[in-house]
């Protein structure tokens, strides 16, 4: 495992006052221009999908898409996007979150999950930890069972995953890298 985590964090770029000033970006794009680490990053959050046993991925909008997606084909499980609000056409389950300045809401199609599945969230980065925990709760909403969260990278510094915690009722988080 070391030696993936070399690879990921050597194709990670630090893009410093974006987007703002004092702000350090995660910048994955280099990461996936790469395709022995992006498929690297692919069979181990895919590991991680089968590990423990879920049937389905919800990837969160918008880097959770990009990950979730092969992570899905290569676990043999299906894909499930949770989407900001007004994206998705039909009948869907809305959650409200507190950001840090303000508010949002994220959606999902609500016939995509059902009491029979396990899903595992999966996203690039876990900061302050509340899109995370809206798309927890809307899993459990839908009937769903939640078999974990699995990150490419968690920024620690930023409490998330105490935030998590809670909405985790016991199930696993998982960050590749730790930063």
């Amino acid at each position: 495992m070391t030696d993936i985590r070399s690879l990921l964090l050597s194709r990670i770029r630090d893009v410093p006052d974006h987007p703002e000033p004092g702000v350090t970006f995660k910048d994955i794009t280099p990461l996936l221009a790469d395709p022995a680490a992006f498929s690297a990053l692919t069979e181990a959050l895919a590991e991680l999908t089968v590990r423990y046993g879920a049937t389905k991925i919800v990837g969160l909008e918008a880097r959770g898409f990009i990950l979730g997606a092969p992570v899905a084909v290569r676990a043999g499980v299906g894909f499930v996007p949770v989407r900001k609000v007004g994206k998705l056409p039909g009948a869907t389950l809305r959650q409200a979150y507190d950001l840090e300045y303000g508010s949002a809401e994220i959606e999902v199609h609500a016939e995509d999950l059902s009491a029979e599945d396990r899903v595992m969230v999966v996203d690039d980065v876990l900061a302050t930890g509340g899109t995370a925990e809206a798309s927890l709760r809307l899993v459990r909403r839908a009937g769903a069972e939640v078999a974990g969260v699995s990150v490419l990278m968690e920024l620690g510094f930023l409490g998330g995953r105490a935030r998590l915690a809670p909405a985790l009722d016991g199930a696993p988080l998982e960050a590749l890298l730790q930063v």
